[in-house]
């Protein structure tokens, strides 16, 4: 417990370097650039097309009707946008973290190694092919989850419960991975995951949770039209900012916990065997083919 939070206050002071913040505008640019493009030419027409199909739901219809009786509005202007939102913002949360443990990961894994870790051998266990392979699998099976996952969304405390809990799933998996990848062996790696599961688990959740409050921000989009080109960068840069923090974690964490496991493997391979551990076989003498030495003091039988 103490090698998690102290690890989180190192992440959150480096989080507020230059350095870092200047890091972040990498994928900031990228994203914002890919989610207007697309939004400048699909979004109208993924909006009419959610429109339509919410004039034919009666179920739909039924509740606008009894909410325009109180004087509540139309339900369907402000439903279409909202179902559009809800079903973009994981993706867009998926591609922001593949997108900072690319381009962010490694130079903030480096950063830690130097200034906390500088005679940390590197031995190299995880190659740039075995991470890809390892980041789309995940994610794969992320985006799995969130599908399967969608029809529980319509109830109201699970879509605040479970697109954060695969979020974070899938950020343990690709930080967790991408932050030993340089410095330990397969072996090596494979173990601080067997004893280190629930605390890396824990940092994933916990960055997956904060990373939905950004998800308010880019929502808050639909309400007020004429911020939201302004609201969305906003939203994504916070996007980006809770991977970093969540890539440094992991690197204090995992950097730590390798120093730790090697330095406790010296200590076992330079300790001496004692005494006791020494195996004692009773049939040796019995075995044997050597004579057992004469005793000068005894008589010689004829």
């Amino acid at each position: 417990m103490r090698l998690l939070f102290d690890s989180f206050w190192r992440a959150v002071a480096y989080g507020l370097k230059p350095r870092v913040v200047a890091l972040s505008f990498l994928p900031l640019l990228l994203i914002t650039g890919l989610a207007m493009g697309l939004g400048y030419f699909y979004w109208d027409g993924v909006l009419t097309s959610v429109r339509l199909w919410l004039e034919t739901s009666t179920l739909v219809t039924s509740i606008s009707g009894w909410l325009q009786s109180f004087g509540m509005g139309n339900l369907k202007v402000v439903l279409a946008p909202l179902i559009v939102i809800v079903v973009v913002t994981p993706v867009i949360v998926v591609f922001s973290l593949l997108v900072v443990a690319l381009m962010m990961t490694p130079a903030l894994t480096a950063l830690v190694a130097k200034n906390r870790f500088p005679a940390l051998e590197r031995k190299r266990g995880g190659s740039l092919l075995a991470s890809l392979g390892w980041s789309l699998v995940s994610t794969l099976l992320a985006l799995l989850a969130l599908v399967v996952s969608v029809p529980l969304w319509l109830i109201p405390p699970l879509i605040l419960i479970l697109p954060p809990l695969i979020w974070g799933w899938l950020t343990y998996r690709v930080m967790a991975f991408d932050a030993l990848a340089e410095h330990a062996s397969s072996e090596e790696r494979r173990e601080i995951f067997r004893r280190h599961r629930l605390s890396l688990l824990g940092i994933g959740l916990f960055c997956g949770y904060l990373g939905a409050a950004p998800s308010l921000i880019w929502a808050s989009g639909v309400l007020f039209v004429a911020a939201f080109v302004v609201l969305v960068p906003v939203a994504i840069w916070l996007y980006t900012m809770v991977f970093a923090l969540a890539s440094l974690w992991f690197a204090h964490y995992c950097l730590a916990a390798l120093q730790a496991l090697r330095n406790e493997r010296a200590v076992a391979a330079a300790a001496p065997v004692p005494p006791d551990a020494m195996t004692f076989d009773p049939l040796t003498p019995i075995l044997s083919h050597e004579p057992d030495p004469i005793d000068p003091s005894q008589p010689v039988r004829k």
